[in-house]
């Protein structure tokens, strides 16, 4: 995958069965997915930045009081967050689908359950239709909303990857359609290690399980719709406290 610019010193950690400690300032922000007239996932609607220091813990258990930040529950509750996701490069997992002007790039398991890909006519239906440019518009649109990066569109005429330019941060998803909270939203390719150490490939956009229930750890796979998860944020906002392991 394409290298894309972070700050040094930013990164974030999988602690075992703990929480994502998260190092070098990262921005912190609520993202709430924005509906349609026809309740279809369309924007992505900017929230409340919140308060967080250079490092961080953000909960993973999904039974913090204090999210999205860890407050020790983890260890109450004997959570288990054993990894279980590929750590295989993306290239190297993907389903290809051949369109009028784009190729569509797939990886099913990395899909955090958006539903930006299927607003108005999914995507893997569209793909032949490109060559309208009103069609090809949604297309990269939908796609570029995509937060875990399951889908990348390449353009046919250049052979080039079409990526949305996201800045190094992270959000907390909000999703008031399905009345749920989502994953962590990993933005700008910010370095992703194991608790063994070992690195994840970095990537422009990831989601990270914030519910516990997912059966892709350290990513989504949107659990939190079944679960019914909600983080508990009143308002948005919350002080960071000191980081929690």
């Amino acid at each position: 995958m394409e290298n894309h610019p972070h700050q040094p010193g930013q990164e974030i950690v999988v602690t075992e069965n703990g929480p994502y400690v998260v190092t070098g300032g990262v921005a912190l922000s609520v993202q709430v997915i924005g509906t349609n007239a026809a309740g279809e996932s369309w924007e992505w609607e900017p929230g409340e930045d919140v308060p967080a220091g250079v490092t961080y813990a953000l909960c993973r258990c999904g039974r913090s009081g204090k999210a999205p930040f860890c407050d020790g529950t983890h260890a109450k509750v004997d959570f288990d967050g054993a990894e279980t996701a590929s750590r295989e490069p993306y290239d190297t997992q993907k389903a290809v689908q051949d369109g009028a002007t784009l190729i569509l790039e797939d990886v099913r398991s990395l899909c955090a359950e958006a539903r930006f890909c299927d607003a108005v006519k999914n995507v893997w239906d569209s793909l032949d239709q490109t060559d309208d440019p009103a069609v090809r518009e949604r297309v990269l649109k939908e796609v570029a909303r995509c937060p875990s990066g399951r889908l990348i569109v390449l353009d046919k005429g250049t052979g080039q990857r079409v990526e949305p330019e996201l800045p190094p941060s992270i959000g907390v998803v909000q999703d008031p359609s399905q009345n749920c909270s989502g994953p962590l939203w990993v933005r700008g390719g910010i370095p992703l290690r194991s608790q063994e150490g070992a690195s994840y490939e970095a990537r422009n956009r990831m989601t990270l399980c914030r519910c516990g229930q997912s059966a892709n750890k350290p990513f989504c796979d949107g659990s939190h719709l079944k679960a019914g998860y909600r983080d508990g944020m009143p308002d948005n906002t919350r002080e960071a406290p000191s980081p929690a392991v």
